[in-house]
This record gives C-alpha cells, structure tokens and sequence, in this order.
C-alpha cells in the first residue's frame, strides 16, 4: 500500500499540540452561545460534547479513567460518550475553552500512538467543530503533515475508516495514502476522512468521493 512518509520529531510535534490546543480555545472563545448545540462530524455529539471531551484526557487522573472505563464495561467509546455528555451538561463554555488553554503543554497522549497522536486527537476533533459549522479555521499545514504521518491500516480499522480500493491525494501538499481509485482534496478533508468521518459535499472529487460524503 503506497503511503507518503511524513516525519517530525517528538519535540516539535509536542510543540505542535500546544499551538494547536490553544487556537482551538481561542475558536471555542469566539464561538457564538448558539452554535454550541450544533451538530459535528462526531456522531451524536454537539459542540459542547465535542469541546467537553477534548480535555478529558488531561483533567481526569489515571485512577479516575480507569474507574470511568469500569462503570463502562470497558468500551473506551461508550466511557467517552457518557462522560462527554455528562461534563458538557456541568461545564460552562469558557471552563472548556480555559482547560485547552490552561493544559496546552499537558503531556497526555492516547493509550497508542505517542504524541502524534495526541496531535492527531486535538486537530479532528477541532474539524469535527470547524467543517460542519462553515468555520474558515486552515489548520496549519505542519500541524496537518504530522497526523497525515500516521495513517496505516491500524489506524484505520480504529476509526472505523473504509479506505480499500482508493487513493487519497491531498491537492494542497504533497501527500498520499493507498492504491486505486483517487479521492482528491483538501489535507485537512483527508484527516477527517482518515479518523471515520464523512464530510459535507463538494470538499472531495473523484469516483468514490461519495464514500466519505454526508448525505
């Protein structure tokens, strides 16, 4: 499967999720109170679901995760669903914008994946926000290299991303990832693409773009 190889060391990546972590707060802070409950890219999740959860892995301790995860029968997806309801009901808008801020150098990175993936978790989630709502955020394109970086059939089964058959091309960097029919577009439509999303039409072009377009 042809991949192009991005690379980056830890320190900068580390550098990376800081920045991103606070343009992020700084667009939770602009975001009008209405457009809070509006839909993301993330299933079943508003707004506030989506910032709720972006900080979730730097405010809980180890002990209190595993519990979460307990009372969850331990699915991590089913954890982060109930919790991210229940803080998006008792946080205010400017507590989940601070905690971005507040934690921006926080050392947190998901059970795999190091701190790529850490970057990678604060930059979709950011899009999950961004794309559906018309926001005109670019996410810088380092920032953007590093998480096209990690795209491998692991990753994919993860997030449940069907990518068999095609070839993704990003039109504004040079990066590409599988082999066969070529979906072209905006590296940032990629990563979206890349973690399970679909986004909205007209961002993809290609034969089996309707394979990761919303309806």
């Amino acid at each position: 499967m042809a991949k192009t190889k991005l690379r980056a060391d830890d320190a900068t990546i580390r550098e990376a999720v800081a920045a991103e972590r606070r343009d992020l707060a700084d667009l939770l802070d602009r975001l009008p109170e209405e457009r809070w409950d509006e839909p993301t890219l993330c299933a079943g999740w508003r707004v506030r679901e989506v910032a709720a959860h972006l900080s979730f892995g730097f405010r809980h301790p180890l002990r209190s995760v595993v519990r979460e995860l307990v009372g969850a029968r331990g699915s991590m997806d089913r954890m982060a669903d109930r919790v991210a309801r229940r803080e998006a009901r008792g946080m205010s808008r400017e507590e989940m914008a601070s905690a971005l801020r507040e934690h921006a150098q926080h050392p947190w990175t998901p059970p795999v994946g190091g701190v790529a993936a850490a970057l990678g978790h604060d930059v979709v989630h950011g899009l999950d926000i961004t794309i559906p709502l018309g926001l005109d955020r670019r996410v810088p394109q380092d920032r953007l290299r590093v998480v096209l970086g990690t795209a491998g059939p692991m990753s994919a089964r993860f997030f449940g991303a069907k990518l068999g058959g095609v070839r993704l091309r990003a039109e504004d960097l040079e990066w590409s990832y599988g082999s066969g029919s070529e979906v072209t577009g905006a590296a940032q439509d990629l990563v979206a693409v890349l973690f399970g999303r679909k986004v909205p039409p007209g961002r993809l072009r290609g034969e089996a773009a309707g394979r990761f377009t919303s309806a």
